[in-house]
C-alpha cells in the first residue's frame, strides 16, 4: 500500500468512525475477509469472523436506534466516548508506523476527524430531532448511511479523490459547527418557552 493509500485509509477510517463505526467495522472486515481488501497487518483483526459478527450486531442495533429521533439523541450522546477514541485506533492501526511520533501523530488525525464528524451528526441530529415528524430524520439517517458508503468506496478505489473530498468536508464541518450549535440553542430555548407556558398556573 502505497503513502496515499495508507494516509487516505487511516484519515478514512477516523472520518467514517465519527458517523458510522460498527458500518465502518463490519464493511472494512468482511470485504477483507472476502479476498476483496487487502488491509494492513495490523487491521487484520477486523476480518476476524467473531469481530464481523460483533460488529454485524452492533450494526443492526444501531441502523434500528437511528431511526428514532428520542434514542437516536441518547445513542449519539453515549457514542461521544465511543466513536472518538476508535477512530483514533483505526487510523492509527492504519498507518502501522513503529515510529511513536507518527503512530500518534496519526491517531490525533484519527481523532480529531472522528471527533469533527460525531459532532456535526450529532449537532444536526439534535437540530432535526426536534420536528416532530419522523421523515427528516429517516431521510438524515439514510443519508449518513450512504455517505458512508460511498466514502468507503472512495477511499479504497480513488484514494486521491477521496482526500479532496474529506478536505472540503471538513472545512464544511468547520463551518457548519457554530450555525449547528446556534439552532440547537434556540430550538431548545423556543421548545423550553412553549413547555414552560403550557404547563405554567392558569387563573
Amino acid at each position: 500500500m502505497d503513502a496515499v493509500s495508507s494516509l487516505a485509509l487511516a484519515a478514512g477510517l477516523g472520518w467514517a468512525s465519527g458517523i458510522r463505526l460498527y458500518a465502518t467495522v463490519f464493511l472494512v472486515g468482511a470485504l477483507a475477509h472476502l479476498g476483496y481488501l487487502q488491509l494492513p497487518e495490523s487491521l487484520a483483526v477486523l476480518s476476524h469472523p467473531y469481530l464481523i459478527g460483533l460488529s454485524g450486531l452492533l450494526l443492526v442495533v444501531e441502523f434500528i436506534a437511528d431511526k428514532s429521533p428520542l434514542i437516536d439523541s441518547a445513542w449519539d450522546s453515549i457514542h461521544t466516548f465511543i466513536r472518538i477514541p476508535a477512530g483514533a485506533l483505526l487510523a492509527m492501526g492504519a498507518i502501522n508506523s513503529a515510529d511513536p511520533v507518527v503512530a500518534a501523530s496519526v491517531a490525533l488525525l484519527g481523532g480529531t476527524l472522528a471527533g469533527g464528524t460525531h459532532l456535526a451528526k450529532s449537532g444536526a441530529r439534535a437540530f432535526i430531532n426536534t420536528s416532530p415528524e419522523p421523515v427528516s430524520n429517516w431521510a438524515a439517517s439514510f443519508g449518513e448511511d450512504g455517505l458512508v458508503a460511498v466514502g468507503l468506496w472512495l477511499m479504497f478505489s480513488h484514494p486521491t479523490l477521496f482526500l479532496l473530498f474529506l478536505v472540503i468536508f471538513s472545512a464544511l464541518v468547520v463551518w457548519l459547527l457554530p450555525k449547528l450549535w446556534r439552532g440547537i440553542r434556540l430550538s431548545w430555548r423556543h421548545l423550553s418557552g412553549r413547555v414552560g407556558q403550557g404547563g405554567g398556573p392558569r387563573d
